[in-house]
């Protein structure tokens, strides 16, 4: 991977951005598989329904990983100094997850040249599921 260089870089540059497919069981299944995370109300139907909700729906970390692929999409992990995240919707079955970044900052701070990059995970309908940022230091 060629990672972009800072003078390269431009406050408004946007990070490829990751299309990923709808979010089926499966997908909750192999999360869960992966992560450790079998909290019922991803994966059980009946135990969702007790608490309220239509069906099982997407770990909320799950969309906080697909953040993270697009950042070593774009950099080495090793480049990745912070990352800061909330959450600000269910990701449910069906929806399909879209991560985007842009560059809203370039700065140096402990002898690097860093860029800060505002994340955001969202739907097909454009409906937000996760906000943040990140900063990446940048040769």
């Amino acid at each position: 991977m060629q990672a972009p260089r800072f003078n390269d870089v431009k406050v408004g540059d946007q990070l490829p951005p990751l299309a990923l497919p709808a979010i089926n069981r499966t997908t909750l299944a192999l999360y869960c598989g992966a992560s450790g995370d079998h909290n019922p109300i991803h994966i059980d139907l009946d135990f969702a329904r007790k608490a309220r909700m239509p069906d099982v729906f997407a770990h909320g970390m799950l969309s906080a990983a697909y953040l993270g692929r697009l950042l070593t999409g774009w950099v080495p992990q090793t480049q990745v100094r912070n990352v800061a995240i909330r959450f600000t919707g269910i990701t449910h079955l069906g929806n399909q997850p879209t991560c985007t970044g842009v560059v809203t900052e370039k700065f140096e701070a402990d002898g690097e040249q860093r860029v800060k990059v505002a994340l955001r995970c969202a739907n097909q309908y454009g409906e937000d599921k996760l906000l943040g940022e990140a900063i990446v230091a940048l040769k």
